[in-house]
């Protein structure tokens, strides 16, 4: 208790007092030059669907606070090995009884989708945490949940309940199944979804057993959806000023995901053609086949590819091979082709292969583990792979947003120490004293890291120079009311004060604009 009454007394400055009175301000990024710079976004979001979504908006700039719960924080914290060891004193917001977070160090899992926000630990089942909820949600833009449908109506946390303080809001909702259907009720993860909605049907090696995607490509497909259509609503309410319900679910996002597959079922009304491993049901050659030491993916999805790949496996005439000589015959023969083309590359190694099709503008690839992707030379030219200092684990490395903007040079900030933001939040967004923090702290309605000093000083500098601005704004405002006041007044002989009236006020705007 008293380690976390000296932080806040540390931390209580004339700078948080003011913003008591004040009109709260938002912790922003750092990426003034950023699209979404200035979206506020409050993420109710855990695992990966909602939390891909949120990081990809701030990976665009948009502000994030990360609502975490407050004795275990995002589920995924717990989710390993691996875990990265803490490396430097913290203490963590909570203590959970299984000590998975405090012992074992920060999830892989949780590193991965959570970078850019900062997180406050709190309990939304007390009221101090709701009220701390709607305060937050009433300066919000955006709020991104995936609770069961009906979870947060029990909290007055719902769109119809917080619409009331914040018409603007632009609320989205990430659920398994939708608000509406017969499967609204349920609880859903990714692969239960993949299963039921076709996916998982046709993964897996021709003749074999259905198999789940390597990765949760239906949560991060649905968080895609989640960011494209909170960005669409912000587009909308520009024009409108009126805030929108969104509501996305992975078996939506699943079933859009089947593409060309469900066209084929619904135009030709046949079932679909099953499992085909490495292969395309309606192009040959397009599959992985095998080398002397491992196997290579090559491409042949026209007539003339297909002759290049001819000409580099040395068999020139197989391109006018009447059986071969146009996809639509390839596919009649698909097993003698394709077992003469392994025949072939099975002769020779791998890199062979690849050296062969360089520069040939046939497609063709090797077959990378996890390991040798990360480390293949094109995905860090491209600069995939990034490193941050993270406030407890040091160093780490992550995978960085994929596409380029020329426009502006992103920062990235760690993924946060659970309730590592938790004061700042209270204190210099909300206002809260010093007491009435350390009441919710008793009460166990909050909790924070003793992290989030040295963590989040970029931070509240940036929200010093933001006040500044506010002040600087507010003594401009005062003053041109002054002077309209004096000029409303001067018919009636009324004498000005000269300090007021004469006062120049481009150097207060010059400073305002540099602040």
């Amino acid at each position: 208790m008293n380690c976390l009454g000296f932080q806040l007394r540390k931390g209580t400055r004339s700078f948080s007092r003011r913003l008591s009175t004040r009109t709260r301000k938002w912790p922003m990024s750092s990426n003034e030059n950023a699209p979404l710079y200035g979206v506020k976004v409050l993420d109710m979001t855990r695992v990966l669907a909602g939390p891909y979504c949120t990081q990809m908006l701030g990976d665009l700039g948009a502000s994030i606070i990360k609502i975490e719960n407050a004795s275990t924080g995002d589920d995924t914290r717990a989710w390993g090995p691996p875990f990265a060891p803490i490396t430097k004193a913290i203490k963590t917001a909570s203590e959970p009884s299984d000590k998975q977070v405090s012992e074992k160090g920060e999830s892989a899992y949780f590193l991965g989708v959570n970078r850019n926000k900062l997180s406050l630990a709190l309990s939304f089942k007390k009221t101090e945490g709701q009220k701390i909820l709607k305060q937050i949600a009433a300066e919000a833009d955006v709020l991104v949940e995936n609770f069961v449908p009906g979870t947060l109506a029990k909290y007055g946390l719902d769109y119809k309940s917080l619409k009331e303080i914040n018409p603007k809001l632009i609320y989205a909702s990430i659920t398994g199944y939708g608000q509406t259907g017969p499967y609204s009720h349920r609880a859903g993860y990714d692969v239960m979804v993949e299963a039921e909605m076709g996916l998982m049907h046709i993964t897996g090696e021709k003749g074999g057993e259905p198999v789940k995607v390597g990765v949760a490509v239906t949560d991060i497909t649905t968080g895609l959806h989640a960011s494209n259509a909170i960005m669409a609503a912000l587009l909308g309410r520009a024009r409108t000023g009126k805030g929108t319900y969104i509501d996305v679910a992975l078996s939506d996002c699943q079933v859009s995901l089947l593409a060309n597959i469900a066209s084929s079922v619904l135009v030709s009304g046949e079932p679909d053609t099953g499992r085909w491993g490495t292969a395309h049901p309606s192009i040959v050659p397009y599959e992985a086949f095998p080398t002397l030491d491992g196997k290579i993916m090559l491409g042949g999805g026209n007539d003339s590819l297909y002759k290049k790949i001819c000409v580099c496996l040395g068999h020139p005439e197989w391109a006018t091979d009447e059986r071969f000589r146009n996809n639509a015959l390839r596919v009649k023969h698909r097993e003698v082709l394709v077992g003469m083309i392994g025949d072939v590359t099975k002769q020779a190694t791998t890199d062979h292969w690849l050296k062969q099709f360089e520069h040939t503008g046939v497609p063709y690839a090797p077959i990378n583990n996890i390991q040798q992707t990360l480390n293949n030379h094109h995905v860090l030219e491209r600069g995939m792979i990034m490193t941050v200092d993270h406030p407890s684990v040091g160093p780490i490395k992550h995978v960085d947003y994929p596409v380029k903007l020329s426009a502006y040079e992103r920062k990235t900030t760690p993924p946060p120490v659970l309730g590592q933001h938790t004061l700042q939040v209270l204190r210099d967004f909300l206002g809260y004293s010093e007491d009435k923090i350390m009441k919710m702290l008793e009460k166990q309605a909050v909790f924070l890291s003793n992290v989030e000093e040295t963590a989040t000083e970029d931070t509240r500098s940036e929200m010093e120079r933001q006040q500044g601005m506010q002040d600087i704004q507010e003594s401009l405002n005062a003053i041109e009311a002054d002077l309209k006041a004096a000029e409303n007044t001067s018919k009636r002989n009324i004498v000005v004060d000269t300090d007021v009236q004469g006062r120049d006020m481009q150097p207060l705007r010059a400073v305002a604009s540099k602040a």
